[in-house]
């Protein structure tokens, strides 16, 4: 297992590298405590190569599936964008948002770049992750 640690607002942020892409994990807790809320900013693509879109999320595994369904209707749904490539988790919505932003800004090459990368074979994440269960 690979990691890296960055200091953010004086809370250090560990990211562990598994299966080609990066989670940042929730603070640790008390055994008693509930986990903390995660959200994913992600990229799907119509293909390898493909047309790309690039989301946020507080549910991972619902999001993709709806697009999957072709229940979000507008960009996705017109183009079959429905593959999840490549995914980040992050503890706070600001700082996803803030990710989002950030990576929309990016060039097409920047971010062909980042999913060969993780995923140099453009798998179906979602396959990966969570296999072809229909989430609640």
């Amino acid at each position: 297992m690979i990691f890296n640690e960055i200091n953010v607002k004086s809370m250090t942020l560990v990211f562990f590298k598994i299966c080609n892409h990066f989670v940042i994990p929730a603070e640790a807790g008390t055994e008693d405590s509930l986990p903390m809320k995660q959200y994913a900013v992600y990229i799907l693509a119509s293909r390898k190569n493909g047309t790309l879109y690039i989301g946020v999320t507080g549910d991972l595994e619902h999001r993709v599936w709806e697009h999957k369904q072709g229940e979000i209707k507008g960009f996705t749904q017109k183009y079959k964008i429905n593959r999840l490539v490549y995914f980040e988790l992050y503890d706070s919505v600001q700082e996803a948002l803030l990710r989002e932003k950030h990576l929309k800004k990016w060039n097409r090459i920047w971010k062909l770049r980042i999913i060969e990368e993780r995923n140099p074979y453009w798998k179906d994440l979602y396959n990966v992750e969570f296999g072809e269960t229909i989430p609640r």
